[in-house]
């Protein structure tokens, strides 16, 4: 396939100092080097992290100016001269892992995101805010071409993140998982990917539009709303059918006291996955509580290239059908304003064509 047009302008939504503000202009179309390929974006999601980026209040710099995003949707239309397993024409994502060393004890064991020389789209490099995005060819997702790109853009962080954290829960088919920020865009993914998995949901969130689409959409058996409820503990342990908690914890959620409770509802020998991270929180659990149960606290990270594969197949064949809402990359301040209220349900994703 012959290679498109390539312009030397694109627009972009750019932060040029920590906090703040994410300005809309027109950028340098990037050159991939030899080990990397050009995606024309033409979807990306807005995640948490991406805020976290805007704001600086994660220990961990930005480069700056930054092009954020990590949920990148497009057909590549440039490659350098080293690679030769993806082509011109092909569809593929860029991640949250943009590259890694590929050499290291992590990335030889399939742990690349843990390679301490990972290179983090949206963070440390530009990412797919933007019309056309670098990303290292070994890591971009492969796409196929009959999924389509707009839905497919919350898999590539969202999508693959919950499914690794479920993979790393231990939770088998027939077990129930509680889901914290089931409402939310990793949280909705994570209970389409636990039901696909065989599991059975808990979701634990706040508001009737969260309620409705956790049980009449996504197929979670009870929904627990921690601002109403007069003992989480106690009405998420109601909610499994012996009484003794869910066999697992998923942890999306943006604020600190959720990390604190989990320990508390999970059944003896349950497993707490601490996805979600909130700037500046700290785990607590009742030690007592914690070694008479046998509780197993863990985080989980992204996932790796297997992983991402895995998520995508998973999409592919039906399985998994999350809700986003499309706006114009023009419009991220917006998309911001209502992450800062809490006031999202799902994924939005952004079209770089307005």
């Amino acid at each position: 396939m012959s290679a498109p047009s390539i312009p030397k302008k694109q627009w972009a939504q750019v932060i040029e100092k920590t906090g703040g503000p994410v300005q809309f202009k027109e950028i340098d179309v990037p050159q991939p080097g030899p080990d990397e390929v050009l995606i024309n974006i033409k979807y990306s999601g807005v995640c948490h992290t991406d805020l976290h980026a805007v704001n600086g209040d994660w220990p961990l710099p930005t480069k700056l100016p930054l092009v954020g995003g990590h949920e990148g949707a497009g057909v590549v239309v440039a490659k350098g001269e080293l690679v030769h397993d993806i082509e011109i024409g092909d569809h593929a994502g860029v991640k949250w892992i943009n590259g890694s060393c590929l050499s290291c004890d992590f990335c030889q064991q399939s742990d690349e995101p843990l390679c301490s020389k990972a290179l983090l789209s949206g963070y440390t490099v530009d990412g797919s805010f933007q019309q056309y995005c670098i990303g290292k060819a070994a890591h971009v997702a492969r796409i196929p071409k009959d999924v389509p790109l707009d839905a497919i853009a919350p898999v590539l962080c969202a999508g693959i993140t919950v499914y690794k954290g479920l993979k790393e829960s231990g939770a088998r088919p027939g077990q129930t998982v509680a889901i914290v920020g089931a409402g939310g865009g990793l949280g909705s993914l994570a209970q389409q990917y636990a039901k696909a998995m065989g599991l059975r949901t808990i979701s634990i969130d706040t508001g009737e539009d969260k309620r409705k689409m956790c049980l009449e959409q996504l197929g979670s058996e009870a929904f627990v709303d921690f601002a109403t409820s007069k003992n989480v503990v106690k009405d998420v342990q109601a909610a499994t059918e012996d009484g003794l908690g869910p066999h697992a914890v998923l942890l999306v959620a943006v604020s600190e006291k959720p990390f604190q409770q989990a320990a508390e509802y999970v059944r003896p020998r349950g497993s707490v996955v601490c996805i979600g991270l909130p700037a500046g929180a700290y785990l607590k659990a009742p030690v007592f509580e914690s070694v008479i149960k046998m509780v197993q606290i863990k985080g989980s990270y992204v996932g790796n290239r297997r992983d991402s594969a895995e998520a995508i197949d998973f999409y592919r064949r039906g399985l998994i059908k999350a809700p986003f809402k499309v706006v114009g990359l023009s419009e991220l301040p917006k998309v911001y304003d209502m992450m800062h209220k809490g006031q999202i349900a799902g994924r939005y994703v952004l079209d770089t064509s307005r």
